[in-house]
């Protein structure tokens, strides 16, 4: 009698407690999909593994995203075609898909994927673009609190003070020696390619 009961009970209620789980995952990927950037970075329900707050376990081992970086000031992050570094406000522009590579543990080097170029900053905090990635190619990703992320020079410093990729209310890169961490000009929102 017993040996009855597991051989057929169980199961169903292992399958019973996995179908519950399926439909629990679907709803919370169907409620994430519909956001615009802001409501994606105030959700924290909503957070994917990646996004999650003070968790780098997804930094580790050479870990690459495809991404829009999204500014704060509304602008998206772009390198073109000749390597010229600015903001542009259209989404669906093929030079602002970016390819955030792991380098070590909270580094990454940042690639235009249409243009090939890598994302790099000079000594004085000028954003720039190389074709071979180098120390200068180098940036430090900091996961927020507000969930955006910031990415400082992994190699210079200004006054002992970090200098961040950032993005004015023109688009126009700020110099790293004018940027704070605190700065909106210096978040970003790495969106998902959709």
């Amino acid at each position: 009698m017993h040996k009855w009961i597991l051989t057929w009970i169980l199961p169903t209620l292992l399958y019973t407690s996995c179908f519950h789980i399926m439909c629990l995952v679907g709803t919370l990927s169907l409620a994430c999909n519909d956001m615009t950037p802001e409501q994606m970075a105030t959700n924290v329900n909503c957070s994917s593994p990646e996004r999650h707050t003070r968790s780098y376990d997804y930094m580790e081992g050479g870990d690459i995203r495809v991404r829009r970086l999204f500014c704060r000031t509304q602008w998206y992050l772009r390198i073109d075609k000749r390597g010229k570094v600015k903001g542009t406000q259209e989404m669906k522009n093929n030079y602002n898909i970016m390819e955030i590579r792991t380098v070590a543990v909270g580094i990454v080097a940042i690639k235009g994927v249409e243009s090939e170029y890598y994302l790099a900053m000079n000594k004085e905090g000028k954003l720039y673009a190389k074709k071979e990635c180098n120390d200068d190619c180098n940036f430090k990703e900091l996961i927020l609190e507000n969930h955006y992320n910031t990415y400082a020079s992994a190699k210079w410093t200004h006054s002992g003070g970090e200098m961040f990729v950032a993005l004015n209310q023109k688009g126009v890169p700020v110099r790293g020696k004018k940027t704070k961490k605190e700065q909106k000009t210096a978040h970003f929102l790495p969106m998902a390619i959709t």
